[in-house]
C-alpha cells in the first residue's frame, strides 16, 4: 500500500471489522441489548475508521513539525479531544449514519437525543 498519509502515521493499525462472528442470538447477551447485529458491525466498522482517521491526520502534523507533542498523554488528550469534536457536530453524526446505510439531512441529526429508560433507575 502507497498510502503517504499511512506510511508517516506514528502507528498504523490494520483491521476487518467484517471477520468478527456474528451472535447468533442477540438476546443471549448478558446486558439483554437486542439490537440487529450486522449494523453493530457496520457502526463498530465506522467508529474504527473514523479512530484510525484522527490517528493518521495526528500523527501526520506531528510528522510534518506543524504539532508538538511532549508526552503519550498529551497525545492522547488531543485525540480524545478531535473525537468529541466531531462526535459533537452534525457532519460526525452524519458521517456515522450514512456509514450504517441511511442519508439523514444534517438539519435533521439531534445532537442532544432523549434517553428514554424503560425502567425507573
Amino acid at each position: 500500500m502507497n498510502d503517504p498519509v499511512t506510511e508517516r502515521s506514528l502507528a498504523t493499525l490494520a483491521f476487518d471489522v467484517a471477520d468478527e462472528p456474528l451472535p447468533s442470538d442477540p438476546s443471549c447477551n448478558p446486558f439483554k441489548l437486542v439490537v440487529d447485529p450486522v449494523m453493530r458491525v457496520r457502526l463498530r466498522r465506522a467508529l474504527f475508521e473514523m479512530i484510525e482517521h484522527h490517528d493518521q491526520e495526528l500523527a501526520r502534523y506531528v510528522s510534518e513539525g506543524s504539532l508538538a507533542l511532549e508526552s503519550y498523554k498529551e497525545y492522547i488528550e488531543l485525540f480524545a479531544n478531535s473525537l468529541k469534536q466531531t462526535m459533537g457536530s452534525r457532519e460526525g453524526v452524519a458521517y456515522l449514519l450514512r456509514s450504517c446505510g441511511f442519508e439523514v439531512l444534517d438539519t435533521d441529526i439531534n445532537l442532544n437525543p432523549e434517553t428514554r429508560w424503560k425502567v425507573k433507575r
